[in-house]
């Protein structure tokens, strides 16, 4: 491509439309490195079919994958249209589904209400895991990490700053102990990210606008170019991703 036909490129990859967290227009454009843990298995292997769930910042496919019996299932979400969207798909089967910002606000269940918790890359306080849960309970994260993109995204923007640099493993840790839980497990890892073409890249740029904070592609023309010149030598570019996963328990007594 020439100079004018990358730049609209470009352009066209910025306005793309892009909705329910769905990545299907990077297909065969991009390969993330897989974890070597799987939370699917990590969630239910310490689950029983007698057991009270709760996901915390629901995503409905996951929880549902799960096949844990409705009735003794609750979920919460976040954000407005997506509560009604999950009311619409889980209440019918008769999951409990309320709305939460579980980041701020005191979860809307009963003490001792559940055997087994999780969240998978959403938000949560610790001491409120704990008071919801009943004691021996278990609550399970996957987190994004506060290093993830970051080093792509130093060499798009200038003035990058880190969002979340207090967002990692050994600080997550640290306040689940505080809160009164055990930690049974904990894991890091740092996998790679590759990009196949410089448009997915932007589009990416794009959508995940707080890790790319300001992103532009009239804003960051001269690293674009630079990004598809190591492309064009390599084959792709890389990005480091960061993911931990923990495992806490309530004390038994």
């Amino acid at each position: 491509m020439t100079r004018d036909e990358l730049y609209n490129f470009w352009r066209f990859e910025e306005t793309f439309p892009f909705s329910g967290w769905d990545f299907a227009h990077l297909d065969g454009r991009w390969e993330q490195e897989p974890l070597p843990w799987d939370f699917y298995a990590e969630v239910q292997r310490r689950l029983h079919y007698a057991d009270q769930l709760l996901e915390v910042d629901t995503g409905g496919a996951f929880l549902l994958s799960l096949r844990h019996p409705y009735e003794n299932t609750a979920a919460t979400e976040t954000w407005g249209p997506n509560v009604e969207s999950y009311r619409n798909e889980l209440a019918p089967l008769g999951i409990h589904v309320e709305e939460c910002d579980a980041a701020e606000e005191p979860l809307p269940f009963a003490d001792n209400a559940f055997d087994v918790a999780f969240c998978r890359h959403g938000a949560y306080r610790a001491d409120e895991l704990l008071r919801v849960l009943r004691p021996g309970g278990v609550f399970l994260t996957e987190q994004v990490g506060g290093r993830n993109n970051a080093l792509l995204a130093r060499r798009l923007l200038r003035d990058y700053r880190p969002p979340c640099p207090e967002h990692h493993l050994s600080a997550d840790c640290e306040a689940f102990a505080q809160a009164g839980f055990e930690v049974l497990d904990a894991k890091e890892y740092f996998p790679k990210l590759r990009f196949y073409d410089t448009g997915a890249l932007v589009y990416y740029a794009h959508m995940i606008e707080w890790e790319f904070p300001g992103f532009s592609v009239d804003r960051c023309t001269q690293e674009l170019f630079a990004l598809e010149c190591e492309l064009a030598e390599r084959g792709y570019v890389e990005s480091m991703e960061h993911r931990y996963l923990i495992a806490a328990r309530k004390p038994a007594k």
